[in-house]
């Protein structure tokens, strides 16, 4: 069953084009990891202040073992400038295309 993983970034006001270039620049490592299926970077526009990474996996085991392999991942920075992360899971139980 795919599993999508949402991550809420809350951010500092002004922070907005530092967020956006970031996820421009990412090294794209994850789009080769076992069951990764696709990457999103949602701007908040209405109804929300946070921006939304969104990812999508076979799998939450797929996901989980991604996560593990990049336990050396550091927030710290992010955290000491105002920024916060809340992590979301969901299983997709239906999907139209």
């Amino acid at each position: 069953m795919t599993y999508v993983n949402i991550t809420a970034l809350t951010y500092p006001e002004g922070a907005e084009a530092e967020i956006e270039q970031r996820f421009a620049a990412r090294k794209r490592a994850v789009d080769t990891s076992k069951g990764f299926q696709s990457f999103e970077l949602l701007r908040p526009v209405v109804g929300e202040d946070r921006y939304f990474v969104v990812t999508r996996w076979d799998s939450r085991e797929d996901y989980q073992a991604w996560l593990a392999a990049r336990s050396g991942a550091d927030h710290s920075d992010d955290v000491r400038r105002g920024m916060s992360i809340e992590v979301l899971g969901f299983e997709v139980v239906q999907h139209d295309d």
